[in-house]
C-alpha cells in the first residue's frame, strides 16, 4: 500500500488520486495513518457482502491468519 503525508496529498492531489487507481493510498498526519484513499469502485467492492457461501468462496481475497493454541490441559476421561 502506498503512503503519502497529508502535506504531499495537499500539494499533489491529482498524482495521489492516480496512484489510488492502482492501489489504496494511506495518508498520514504526524507520521500516523489517518485516511485511506481508494477508488469508488474498490470502496463499493469492499462494502458488498456476499449473499451466500458460494459467493464467499468465489472471493479472490487471500486472508492470512494465525491460530494460537489456547493451552487447554485436556486428559482422557477416567471410566
Amino acid at each position: 500500500m502506498a503512503t503519502v503525508t497529508a502535506a504531499e496529498f495537499n500539494q499533489r492531489p491529482s498524482q495521489v488520486k492516480r496512484a489510488a487507481e492502482e492501489e489504496a493510498v494511506v495518508i498520514t498526519e504526524h507520521s500516523r495513518p489517518s485516511f485511506v484513499l481508494l477508488t469508488y469502485a474498490e470502496y463499493q467492492r469492499l462494502l458488498r457482502t456476499p449473499g451466500d457461501l458460494a459467493e464467499w468462496l468465489e472471493m479472490d481475497e487471500d486472508i492470512e491468519f494465525e491460530i494460537d493454541p489456547i493451552g487447554l490441559d485436556i486428559r482422557p476421561a477416567n471410566v
